[in-house]
Order: structure tokens, then sequence, then C-alpha cells
């Protein structure tokens, strides 16, 4: 009976001691960690763009009428001077021919003048000798002279009159040679506006019959970056970015220059920033969307926290083990977790990539354990940093 009884005795203090075990466990606080870690950090403002050829030039029209033929189409390669379309010439040939007959005629007149000088040069010649003998009146001697001024004058007219029919050949002839719409430089053809049958109005603004992308190995990207970003966005610096029609794919380039001219819509500023890029392989097309990461700084075997533990705060209620000077910590710091204790740090911190941010300054080490949120708070188990694996402690 009496070892009955200190069984019994046993039992009960081991089932006490284990419920103050358990209980006293299930207060204290269990945290999601990640490891401090030394790598590279590499600081980028985001940005949308559009790939464009660095050279693209708007081909139009200088006189209106009807496309006749066409000698080129989408994605033609095109030399300088080559044809590329003819406007209906009938209307400017027959102007220039027009213009030609009226510079004959004006030619015919001046020869008509240059007789009709002469003879009055002959009669007043005659009329001087004549007045000089007194066989004709003054008035006649008078009347030759004028005759003879007239005509030279006449002379001055016809040569005006031709250097008039003059000019207006040579604007039917350029109207004519207008009428070839000719490629301005080297280049493929990436939009074509007109076809056959069309007419075309050049009165008020040159309409645009072809685009031609001088040199598609070459692109750039006008990049819209926000006005709080753009002090940090420089000539130089390297970019990285994707298309959608490439979605695995990362190009790269470089900012090649940053324009002063804001661009505002909807009362949202934005600056443009080209991006040279080079398309040796000719992937990237003329209007695609670009997702651009603008590479602002770079540190090498830095130390870095994930983002999320300098968000994190402690709930400080229930059986907390935080210590009162801890309860009041304030400023730039991160919670390490030591012993199953929690341990407030203050740091420096540096530049950011988004998921990761370097400590500049304070007293931690790599591998030390330090505290993202708490579990009973999470859902989540993977990192929300995409580093390396969280430890409940």
């Amino acid at each position: 009976m009496k070892k009955i009884i200190i069984a019994v005795i046993v039992l009960i203090a081991v089932g006490t001691g284990f419920f103050f075990f358990f209980q006293s466990d299930k207060n204290v606080p269990k945290f999601i960690t990640a490891k401090i870690t030394r790598g590279d950090i590499k600081a980028t403002i985001t940005a949308t763009g559009t790939v464009n050829a660095v050279t693209t030039v708007q081909v139009g029209t200088q006189v209106s009428g009807t496309i006749k033929e066409l000698f080129a189409d989408y994605n033609s390669p095109v030399k300088k001077g080559q044809l590329l379309a003819q406007i209906d010439p009938a209307i400017f040939e027959a102007q220039v021919g027009q213009a030609r007959a009226n510079l004959m005629s004006a030619k015919a007149n001046l020869e008509k003048a240059q007789v009709a000088l002469r003879d009055t040069q002959i009669t007043w010649e005659r009329n001087k000798t004549l007045y000089a003998k007194n066989f004709i009146a003054k008035s006649d001697l008078d009347t030759a002279e004028t005759n003879y001024l007239s005509a030279r004058a006449q002379i001055k007219v016809a040569h005006a009159q031709i250097q008039q029919t003059q000019a207006a050949l040579d604007s039917a002839s350029v109207n004519l040679k207008y009428s070839k719409i000719l490629s301005p430089v080297n280049g493929v053809v990436i939009s074509r506006n007109v076809d056959i049958g069309q007419t075309v109005a050049a009165s008020f603004q040159t309409p645009t019959l072809f685009t031609i992308a001088q040199d598609l190995t070459k692109m750039q990207i006008d990049t819209s970056v926000d006005e709080a970003d753009i002090g940090q966005v420089k000539a130089g610096q390297n970019v990285a970015f994707t298309v959608d029609a490439y979605p695995e794919a990362t190009f790269s380039g470089k900012v090649s220059v940053v324009r002063n001219a804001p661009i505002t819509v909807s009362n949202v500023v934005t600056y443009n920033a080209v991006i040279t890029v080079d398309n040796t392989d000719l992937k990237l097309k003329p209007g695609m969307t670009a997702n651009v990461a603008i590479e602002t700084a770079t540190v090498s075997g830095v130390l870095r926290i994930p983002n999320a533990a300098l968000r994190f705060k402690p709930a400080l209620t229930g059986k907390n083990i935080v210590s009162p000077v801890e309860k009041t910590a304030k400023g730039t710091g991160i919670w390490i977790l030591e012993n199953k204790k929690m341990k407030h740090v203050k740091i420096k911190t540096g530049i950011t990539d988004g998921n990761y941010t370097q400590v500049a300054e304070g007293n931690i080490t790599p591998e030390q354990l330090v505290i993202i949120e708490e579990a009973a708070n999470s859902k989540k188990k993977n990192d929300p940093a995409g580093g390396p694996p969280r430890f409940i402690r």
C-alpha cells in the first residue's frame, strides 16, 4: 500500500512538472527568422519604356496626286535614292510642257524686240542726219528717239519674261521630280501608309507615306522615369530590361542621356531617360514595351538582411520576453534571436534591391538569426525575400 501511495505521488509530481513545462513553453513566443548573410546588392529603379530605332525617318510628299505605283513594302530594305513610290506624273508633265512653251515664246518675243530696237535705232540715226540738214521737223526727230528708247525698254521686258518663264519651268520640273518618292537614307521600311490609287494632298501638311528605320541593329528605349527617382539616374549607368515577346530573356543596355524636358500626364511628371541597346540579333522590334531596371548603385560582399526584418515590430504583449530596455528601443534597428530571447540591435542601412538591405554599421555578424515575424502571425512557409530558409526558434 505504501508503494502505491509513493507511486501516485511521483506520478502527480511528474505530471505537474510536465504541465508547467509545456504551459511555460506555450507562453514563449515563437518567431520566424532568417540568417544574416554576406552578398552583393544592386540598387535599381524600375520604369517602363518603348523600344524605338535610334534614327527614324518619315518620308512624305511635297506634291499632291494619285499614287500610281509602289516599289517598297513593309520590311523592305532600301538604299538612299531608291524609288519607293510614283505619283501619277501626267499633270506635272503637262505643266512642264506648258512652262517650256512659255519660255520659247518669251525668247521669241526677245528676238522680236531686238529687231524692233534695231529698226528704231536706224530710224533715229537717219532722222538725226536729216534734221541736221533741216529736211525734217524737230518733232519727227523726237518721235524717232522716243521709239528707240521704248524699244530698248521692251528688250528689258523681254529678258524679264524669259526669267519668269524659266522659273515657272524650273518649278514645274521640280514638281515632276517630286512625283517620284525616293528614300532619303539607307534602312528598312517599318511602315507604309498609302496604297495604289490613293490620293495624297500636300496642301497644308506633308502626309507621311513611309517610315524608315535607318539601322535596326542599334535601338533605343525611351523610358518614363518618375520625378522622385530621376535624380538618381545618370548617363552611363547599366540597365537590364525585359520585353513581353521574350519573357525568359534579359537584355542589357546603358543610359545615354537624361532629357530635361518634363512630360506631364494627368498631373504626373516624368522624364525621358534614353537607353541605348545593341540589337545585332534583331530580336527587338520598334514599338515593343520594355520593363526597365536602371542600376543606380552596387556593392559587393556586404552584410545584408531581408527587408522584412526592418519592418518587424514585436507585439510586446502577454508574456513576451523582451526586456524593459528593449521595449523602448527606437531608431533604425533589427531584432535578433539569441538563446531564445529577443535582442534589439541598432544599425545603419545602406542601399537596397527591394529584397535585401545593406547593413552599413551595426553590431551584427553573419549567420546570426534576425527576426522577420512572429510565427503565430505567419502563414507563409518561405522567406518573402527569396533568401535563405528561415527557422522557428
